[in-house]
């Protein structure tokens, strides 16, 4: 059984497996244009406080970076019926468009945009547990879009120092 268990972890170790650390941002403190009261922006915030050294600060003026959410949008679509014409499968979708700027409105991160879908079967027998398993595919497509919108933050190049001329 140690065998296994030490064959497993040198398996894992040599094809660069390793667990997702900690993200490092290349800004202090960053600003996030979204409402206080926005679900997403609080867990953008949580996010980035509980895994990086970088503070969500209130104020554009206060903050070094500023994350512009350009857009977010939520969409479910049918993808097949049954013989008798009823939805048998829907597709979420949720598409996501922001950028980064600097404090000087120089452009650090282009505007990207992420699009995160997820496939559900529908059936009529059983509405109420899938309008459950709706509400959690939707919190996972959201958590998902947190982690690559941190993943994206995180490889942004720091900011070049000036020279002194």
């Amino acid at each position: 059984m140690k065998r296994l268990l030490l064959l497993a972890t040198v398996l894992l170790s040599a094809c660069g497996f390793h667990l997702r650390g900690a993200y490092s941002l290349p800004f202090e403190t960053l600003y996030i244009n979204q409402p206080e009261t926005s679900e997403l922006r609080a867990i953008i915030k949580r996010n980035i406080e509980a895994s990086t050294q970088t503070r969500v600060v209130s104020d554009a003026k206060e903050a070094e970076a500023k994350l512009q959410v350009l857009g977010d949008g939520l969409g479910k679509s049918i993808l097949s019926l049954n013989a008798a014409g009823r939805v048998r499968e829907y597709q979420l979708t949720r598409t996501f468009k922001f950028n980064v700027v600097d404090a000087k409105g120089a452009e650090r991160l282009p505007a990207n945009t992420i699009i995160i879908s997820r496939e559900m079967t529908f059936d009529d027998a059983a509405v109420l547990s899938k309008e459950a398993e709706e509400v959690l595919l939707w919190r996972d497509i959201q958590n998902d879009l947190v982690q690559q919108l941190l993943r994206r933050l995180a490889a942004i190049k720091p900011a070049a120092a000036p020279t002194a001329q």
